[in-house]
């Protein structure tokens, strides 16, 4: 009691910013970078960190890796790079344990290599459609993607920001940073029996949702209805916004055919006799429509479409799962202006493995919703995963997304142009990674001159480079940094870490190993990975140093704890990334991750406490 009373006054303001941040982010009180540098701005103004401690995690080579390897990543991505792996990735079988081998062990490899994010982002479509073909739930595959990347991720030094992090925050305070491949020791173990254990049965555990489309596509048939204008119709000559039909508040207008046209219902559309009005909301707003004068029920099959309203001609369909950095999140359509800021038009919102029920328009947003948008053609290239800022990913639905207009005609030779730079992008990913490896550079500069090629070779134009660096992730990890520096300086690090001595004493510092792997991870699991390494490192350092124990064996433990996140969908973005495409609830991930949450501990502590301790 008299330790905890003499901490000064600084210690004090740190453990309560501390509390207030981790009771923040569990709440999902605002976006985690908001939250961070909230955190970081009440110990600057407390005087707790001085400008330069506060803001030096700006320049930490961590936070330039990351963003050059998110250039990296878009390179490869928007060359198509990875497409040529699809005959390797999926197997043209419905026997499942032979199936996840076969795609989750090139994932585990390429996360590796390249950012686990933009894999998954990259894979998750793929699958998905794969899935369709081979009429196999995606319940029984998005969990293994999302989990075979986590642990690829671990097996280099650039598989995810966490492993940087970690590496970067060593080499600032003076202790010897990890080297490229010092967490592969560990990483490809516990890649190798994670795949083995959904292989030999641990698929078993994984639900069963049905089809693998979307929830919410099933919902569509009861949501979408059509009118059609008459020749008696007062509304003819009329805007859509003069007429009153762009939002009826139970439903709202997405488009208009007109003849053999597909027309975006824009507020100034002029409306003309036997425009065919579709609509997406409550049946009563249907009943009330036909009341008006010169409108009627439009028959299905009259006029050549078919009876299923998600396959009738309308523009064409994708899904859109919506990134924890989105501004969407926390707003109602309505209130993101979405038709005029996306260029498309919502027609249904799946949360976990449940379409939204509610009024579309009015329901507030969340990270992982995955949206149903009826869009012009170019919708997925002007919003595709390279813009994580937004969407995770994009995707057409049932590859229906037209070509043939002159636009589209000429993105598609684009496209082709870029396409044939593949081999390129992949080169020099690869000359990246061996550079950093032999030691001709230090991997910020690898990283740096990667990314500065993949746009002068026009692998990825400096917009898309611009839209693939998430923001909100670099300045989660720099405010993290100046925030971890205030544990640091203010003592509390040296605290906690003899508490864990103290809590550890007489087993000696495999016990110790296993203290920190357990508390790292549960914060993972609460407030997400990047935080946890952070806040947990200082730590982890002052608890070496009491024991005299190698600070590499203490920082590859936080490294790997804070990426093993399997038990909540909200600890790590790859998990929240396949969540609705996947139709998972909340507790499915307890339910599959515990076992793979127990066997990568035991790996990993015991690894790490037989090559450095």
């Amino acid at each position: 009691m008299a330790a905890v009373l003499s901490l000064s006054a600084d210690a004090w303001i740190t453990v309560g910013v501390v509390i207030g941040l981790i009771g923040a982010l569990v709440g999902d009180v605002g976006r985690p970078d908001l939250v961070m540098l909230s955190g970081l701005s009440a110990l600057l103004v407390g005087g707790v960190v001085t400008p330069q401690q506060a803001f030096a995690g700006f320049s930490n080579s961590a936070v330039l890796t990351v963003g050059a390897l998110y250039i990296v990543a878009g390179g490869v991505q928007h060359t198509d790079a990875l497409s040529r792996l699809d005959r390797v990735l999926f197997a043209n079988t419905a026997r499942l344990p032979p199936l996840l081998a076969r795609f989750m062990g090139p994932t585990a490899l390429l996360s590796g290599l390249l950012n686990n994010t933009p894999i998954v982002a990259m894979l998750t479509p793929r699958l998905q459609e794969w899935a369709d073909e081979q009429d196999i739930p995606a319940s029984k595959l998005m969990i293994p993607l999302s989990y075979a990347a986590i642990t690829g991720g671990m097996m280099t030094l650039v598989g995810t920001s966490t492993n940087l992090i970690v590496a970067g925050l060593m080499e600032a305070e003076g202790y010897e940073p990890l080297h490229l491949f010092d967490v592969t020791w560990v990483g490809i173990p516990a890649a190798l029996a994670v795949i083995a254990y959904f292989v030999l049965g641990g698929h078993r555990l994984l639900p069963d949702r049905g089809t693998s489309a979307p929830a919410v596509e099933t919902e569509l048939d009861e949501n979408m209805f059509e009118v059609t204008v008459t020749a008696q119709s007062p509304i003819i000559g009329e805007t859509v916004a003069e007429a009153g039909l762009r939002d009826l508040g139970d439903a709202y207008l997405t488009h208009i055919r007109r003849d053999a046209q597909v027309l975006q219902a824009t507020p100034r559309l002029t409306l003309e006799q036997g425009d065919v009005l579709a609509f997406n909301g409550r049946l009563a707003a249907r009943e009330r429509l036909l009341r008006r004068p010169g409108l009627k029920r439009t028959l299905p099959g009259g006029d050549g479409r078919q009876d299923d309203p998600v396959r009738y001609e309308t523009l064409p369909l994708y899904e859109a799962v919506i990134a924890e950095s989105s501004d969407l999140v926390g707003a109602t359509l309505g209130e993101a202006n979405f038709r005029e800021e996306y260029q498309g038009v919502v027609l249904g919102i799946q949360r976990e493995n449940e379409p939204v029920t509610g009024p579309v328009g009015t329901t507030e947003l969340r990270a992982g919703d995955l949206l149903i948008v009826e869009a012009p053609s170019d919708f997925e290239r002007r919003w595709s995963s390279g813009s994580r800022d937004e969407f995770y990913w994009v995707a057409p639905r049932d590859g229906r997304a037209p070509h043939g207009s002159d636009d589209a005609d000429e993105a598609d030779a684009a496209d082709e142009d870029r396409t044939a730079r593949a081999p390129l992008a992949l080169a020099l990913t690869g000359s990246m990674v061996l550079a950093a490896a032999v030691g001709l550079a230090p991997i910020v500069t690898a990283a740096f001159v990667a990314a500065l090629l993949m746009i002068l070779t026009g692998c990825v134009t400096a917009a898309e480079a611009q839209r693939a660096l998430n923001v909100q992730v670099l300045v989660v990890i720099a405010a993290a940094l100046g925030i971890g520096k205030a544990l640091e300086t203010t003592g509390l690090a040296q605290r906690v870490a003899n508490g864990v001595i103290g809590a550890t004493e007489g087993f000696g510092p495999v016990a110790a190993l296993a203290a920190l792997y357990l508390t790292t991870n549960l914060l993972t699991e609460l407030i997400t990975n990047n935080a946890a390494a952070v806040l947990m490192l200082p730590i982890s350092m002052a608890t070496a140093s009491t024991l005299g124990a190698p600070p590499t064996a203490f920082g590859l433990i936080v490294a790997i704890a804070a990426s093993a996140s399997f038990l909540t969908p909200i600890g790590y973005q790859t998990n929240l990334m396949v969540m609705a495409p996947g139709g998972y609830r909340f507790r499915d991930y307890a339910r599959v991750g515990w076992p793979v949450t127990l066997l990568v501990m035991t790996i990993s502590v015991t690894i790490i406490s037989v090559l450095w301790l």
